[in-house]
């Protein structure tokens, strides 16, 4: 189960330098020959500063080269591939359409090309997985009604939703509050990047003012907790309301350490809030810049806090019973895929 991946954050090495030289887009220089071990390096390391902005910094190579609609067919077929083998039955991909149209293709066709890949990548795996779109507006642009619009417009073709992404000091989200009006007036599902790099303000705004039905990382939701010497805990009324409330927070342990939101694994606040049992998700955010995937962010969990397969379980439900899928598909996955599978782990387990 897979809320939250970025499709331009999670593309093979091989395949940027393919489409680099495809389509004359200058890669960074990795110090050495140009392979994908060397530039999966790159990525990793350029990633790891500690600062949200830098972090950003390294999508201006995977977006480069997903400038056309093959090469986007192809990055999210194996994007589903990839999720595949790893195991995963469900993934909410979301991307930026506004940012793959320097060389001429309408947000429409980019759209379309992310689907193709998704249908083909759904194909090869046998039907194993179930994949959706989640389309992304920038906050620091002036895109998001249109964006909004046209996720609307896909609604019944792949789309389950709608978010915003980028660098959140200095844009909060209160500035596309015409984008969240209208989808909440079209009866839509949408997410809010928000508690990543920013602090309490920017999460009680996604909720209060713009309805956010998830929070994209919520990590700092931490800021509105505090634990006694004696280990009481005291919810400030902001974290009181989103545990009440079971708004989903879409964590993704590795890019936090990345980002700076969270110093170590054994750090990170999801073991807090889960023992709170606040609505957590485990969640890759970008493959390629954290060199990660769902089985090491569950597996780092696990030698972090002990998690057994119980909590796993706990993590995978929260996040189907989260996803922006009608309910009986939810209940389906629920019923004849997860829980199946977690049984079938413990009998391994056991024998």
């Amino acid at each position: 189960m897979l809320l939250h991946d970025h499709l331009d954050g999670g593309l093979r090495p091989q395949t940027i330098i393919e489409l680099a030289a495809d389509s004359g887009h200058q890669l960074p220089d990795v110090g050495g020959e140009m392979t994908a071990e060397s530039l999966g390096r790159w990525f990793a390391e350029a990633s790891d500063s500690g600062s949200l902005e830098r972090y950003l910094e390294t999508f201006d190579h995977t977006v480069g080269v997903m400038q056309t609609g093959p090469a986007i067919t192809r990055v999210a077929r194996e994007c589903v591939e990839d999720l595949a083998a790893d195991g995963v039955v469900y993934a909410e991909i979301r991307y930026a359409p506004e940012q793959h149209v320097e060389t001429g293709l309408t947000l429409d066709e980019v759209v379309a090309a992310v689907q193709e890949g998704f249908d083909e990548g759904v194909a090869a795996a046998g039907g194993r997985i179930v994949v959706r779109q989640l389309l992304t507006a920038m906050r620091h642009q002036a895109r998001s009604m249109e964006i909004a619009e046209l996720a609307v417009a896909w609604r019944d073709r792949g789309v389950a939703g709608f978010d915003i992404a980028g660098a959140e000091a200095g844009y909060p989200p209160t500035r596309h509050l015409d984008a969240f009006e209208y989808l909440q007036r079209e009866n839509f599902h949408f997410t809010i990047h928000a508690g990543e790099a920013f602090g309490l303000p920017s999460i009680w705004q996604a909720i209060q003012w713009c309805g956010a039905d998830r929070l994209g990382h919520g990590v700092r939701i931490i800021d509105d907790i505090t634990v006694q010497d004696d280990g009481s805990v005291e919810l400030g009324l902001l974290a009181a309301y989103v545990r009440d409330k079971r708004i989903p927070l879409e964590m993704c342990p590795w890019s936090n350490i990345q980002t700076g939101a969270a110093a170590s694994i054994a750090e990170h606040p999801i073991g807090l809030l889960k023992e709170l049992r606040f609505r957590v998700t485990v969640n890759t955010d970008n493959r390629l810049m954290s060199k990660t995937s769902m089985t090491h962010e569950m597996s780092s969990l696990v030698d972090a806090f002990g998690y057994g397969l119980d909590d796993l379980e706990w993590f995978t439900l929260n996040a189907m019973k989260s996803a922006f899928l009608p309910f009986d598909e939810r209940l389906a996955l629920i019923s004849d895929v997860i829980k199946p599978a977690y049984a079938a782990l413990r009998e391994e387990v056991a024998s």
